[in-house]
């Protein structure tokens, strides 16, 4: 038995979702035809009471085209210094739109309205790139599955509104805190520009998230993911995953998040950990305490067929997910009790 912690990617289709693959109604998505993506797209345009949404095969590739079609070259985004836009999308902010990032300082992966403000460039003053964005990401990746405060949302996006700059979600794990929170998708909807939905994370689905919009902006979403290289043909397959997930895995996602939480209280027991950051969803980071080697530990996990992730400067990361068990956890909990 592998137990792997590492992400909440490495789920694999449960047996209804593969019936579900099966059984897909499809057609060309390039042409618009394929009748089960377009159904997954109206229902979550309408989940979060937005304009229109478009199906992308990763995140990465949502939120680029989210930034590409917010921005100009030369133009910066304000973001948190942890967020995944800059850190994890292989420099894409620069590559695919020519765009700087203004990095702050914020609590966890989230930023305040202050913040923003602060880092804004004055329009007039063209020796700074001109802010046009904000990017925020709920849950945080690098954060620890932290959940922002809506109120605090609505409060950048006011921010956002005086000084004319569009808002994207980063929402790869936005189901995760919406469950967390039991929060409305639809007051996402009135804030934000743009939102990118992850299917593949916690919801479990082999591929797929979708970029959800106004109108407006949204009509520049097909040229965008053609150029990217996203335009697919029977895409309904993923799709129907998505369609079955949303019906059968949201809910769920609940167990992900209490057991992220015993493992959590278990680690801070342990004379081996430092520090264990506050876990509000399904992700657990940690540090071990001092003189203890990061590389053995893990080495010692994985000789027990135990998986976790390294994510720099000692921050240790797991993730709770569909196919992490009753019985894993069992075994996991023990593990890390009688770990010297």
């Amino acid at each position: 038995m592998i137990i792997d912690l590492r992400s909440d990617t490495v789920t694999k289709p449960t047996n209804g979702m593969m019936q579900a693959i099966m059984e897909a109604e499809v057609g060309d998505d390039v042409y618009k035809e394929d009748p089960t993506a377009n159904r997954l797209e109206e229902r979550l345009a309408a989940m979060f009471g937005m304009d229109t949404a478009l199906f992308f095969p990763t995140g990465s590739m949502a939120n680029q085209a989210a930034i590409k079609m917010h921005t100009q070259p030369g133009e910066q985004l304000i973001a948190d210094k942890w967020a995944h836009v800059y850190n994890y999308e292989g420099g894409g902010v620069s590559f695919n739109s020519g765009v700087s990032c203004k990095l702050i300082d914020g609590n966890r992966g989230m930023i305040t309205a202050e913040q923003v403000e602060e880092n804004i460039n004055p329009p007039d003053f063209y020796h700074s790139p001109l802010t046009s964005l904000v990017c925020l990401e709920n849950t945080t990746n690098k954060g620890g599955g932290a959940c922002y405060d809506f109120s605090e949302i609505e409060k950048i996006k006011k921010v956002c509104d005086n000084h004319n700059l569009g808002l994207h979600l980063d929402g790869a794990r936005i189901w995760n805190a919406l469950v967390a929170k039991n929060e409305d998708p639809k007051a996402y909807g009135k804030v934000f520009d743009t939102i990118s939905v992850c299917l593949s994370k916690g919801m479990g689905t082999p591929m797929g998230s979708v970029l959800i919009g106004k109108k407006d902006i949204m009509q520049k979403a097909m040229r965008v993911r053609k150029v990217l290289g996203g335009g697919m043909r029977q895409i309904g397959f993923m799709a129907a995953a998505g369609m079955y997930s949303l019906d059968n895995h949201m809910e769920r996602l609940a167990e992900d998040h209490k057991k992220a939480f015993e493992i959590a209280e278990v680690l801070s027991q342990q004379p081996y950990v430092k520090k264990v950051e506050p876990t509000e969803t399904n992700i657990v980071i940690f540090y071990l305490a001092a003189g203890i080697c990061e590389a053995k530990f893990m080495d010692d996990l994985l000789k027990k067929n135990i998986k976790i992730s390294a994510m720099g400067q000692g921050k240790l990361r797991i993730v709770t997910h569909l196919d992490y068990t009753n019985e894993m956890h069992d075994i996991f909990i023990k593990t890390i009790k009688e770990y010297r």
